[in-house]
């Protein structure tokens, strides 16, 4: 069984920064896809950053390029996402997910070909 746990979630000021973590259990580590999503009130989950355990490729939102990191730390099983100059827009529930299967190219930012997902950790930025 596939377990994603979260954390690091917070409130911040704009311009600040939160480093979020997620540990993956239950499953091989090396041959799937990890990626952060968000979902705000009254709007559609979106794709954040992704990253593909086994080489490390890596794909981010148009809306977070040059402020989030995503990293991954093999031996931990953890994959974390530094954010940085957050913005109010930013505030959102943030959830980890994965993907077990066929590599997804372009389509790894969407949030419907991932397999297991976390519980969320939330991110508020206030003005």
């Amino acid at each position: 069984q596939v377990q994603l746990v979260e954390s690091g979630g917070g409130s911040v000021q704009t311009g600040g920064s939160l480093r979020l973590s997620c540990a993956a259990s239950g499953v091989r580590y090396s041959s799937m896809y990890m990626g952060w999503f968000r979902q705000a009130p009254g709007k559609e989950r979106e794709g954040v950053a992704t990253i593909y355990i086994g080489d490390g490729s890596i794909d981010y939102a148009d809306s977070v390029k040059g402020r989030f990191t995503i990293s991954r730390d093999n031996a931990k099983n953890t994959v974390y996402l530094e954010m940085n100059s957050l913005k109010p827009e930013d505030t959102a529930m943030y959830y980890c997910a994965s993907r077990i299967g066929l590599r997804v190219g372009s389509y790894s930012l969407n949030w419907s070909v991932y397999n297991y997902w976390g519980q969320g950790t939330q991110v508020t930025v206030s003005s």
